[in-house]
């Protein structure tokens, strides 16, 4: 089939790859505008989804907007069969969502309905859900309430983080989504309404949540903590000058005190019930290290307390 891609992060690149592997005609390649990196923001970087679409030697497009009539009229002329949308970061208008003759699939990171918006693999983790998925649902003007075609279920583990929950939905999504189009070129996918019934929202995570709260329940902690792993990372302040630490991996532990109350020498933290053990912390501008080594530079005793 004819198809337009329309991505930009490392969780798209898969899809894309598997796409064109299977032998579909990508006739365009839609992603988000190369972007300022660096210390000085200097130099221009191009998404993932950018640069793999080149190596392929695909048609990139980088449009600042979709809602011109003449953004629709380029799409319409890709004369595509569908359109494939995997985190591609602006919202498609009513224009380019029925410009493909076999609509428009989206690559979604959760059991729809729940979970539909912005950080749908964060929000569940820090929920405490034992259960996510991927899901491929036919666009529509709302926000992720299109009707699903595929679904694939994936077990949450207890200490799993949002970075190992995002590189397995993104081999599997990639699968999925192949498996919808061949379906969908056989004329054999089917689709299903979502219910009305476990609606829930995963709004874009904020700075200001990103803060640890030790009084919270320690397993609402932990989940905090590695729902935010990596990116952009639960932290506490540490030291007189109160320097962020992101705490990347955990564990629930036994014990219990006041809330950031250190109960022994290995980073056994109390919350407001239980406790947590910091298994993985980042100093900012520094590597990710152990929990015994980050106690080699800077000692928490027990009977310390953490803010």
């Amino acid at each position: 089939m004819r198809i337009v891609f329309m991505g930009t992060p490392d969780f798209a690149v898969p899809t894309l790859t598997e796409i064109v592997g299977q032998g579909h005609e990508v006739v365009a390649v839609y992603t988000r505008a190369p972007a300022p990196a660096g210390r000085r923001g200097l130099e221009l970087v191009p998404s993932p989804v950018h640069r793999v679409a080149e190596r392929f030697g695909l048609k990139v497009l980088t449009p600042s907007t979709l809602r011109t009539e003449e953004a629709a009229e380029e799409f319409r002329a890709h004369d595509a069969d569908a359109a494939v949308v995997v985190a591609y970061g602006m919202i498609l208008p009513l224009s380019i969502l029925q410009a493909p003759q076999r609509g428009c699939l989206n690559l979604h990171g959760s059991l729809l309905p729940r979970w539909r918006g912005a950080a749908p693999i964060q929000r569940a983790i820090m929920a405490g859900d034992a259960e996510t998925g991927v899901a491929v649902m036919r666009m529509e003007e709302g926000l992720d309430t299109g009707p699903v075609g595929l679904v694939e279920r994936i077990a949450i583990t207890p200490d799993m983080t949002a970075g190992e929950l995002h590189d397995r939905m993104m081999v599997l999504g990639a699968d999925l989504m192949v498996r919808a189009l061949s379906a969908l070129e056989r004329g054999g996918l089917a689709l299903t309404p979502q219910p009305d019934e476990g609606v829930a929202y995963a709004a874009k995570i904020t700075k200001a949540e990103t803060r640890i709260d030790w009084s919270r329940p320690a397993q609402e902690v932990h989940d905090h903590i590695r729902g935010l792993s990596p990116f952009p990372g639960a932290w506490f302040p540490f030291g007189p000058q109160e320097k962020r630490v992101k705490v990347l991996r955990s564990t629930l532990a036994a014990g219990s005190g006041a809330p950031g109350e250190a109960l022994d020498d290995g980073l056994t933290i109390a919350c407001g019930s239980g406790a947590v053990r910091l298994v993985e912390l980042q100093m900012a501008g520094k590597q990710p290290m152990a929990a015994d080594v980050f106690l080699r530079g800077h000692a928490v005793p027990a009977g310390t307390y953490l803010a």
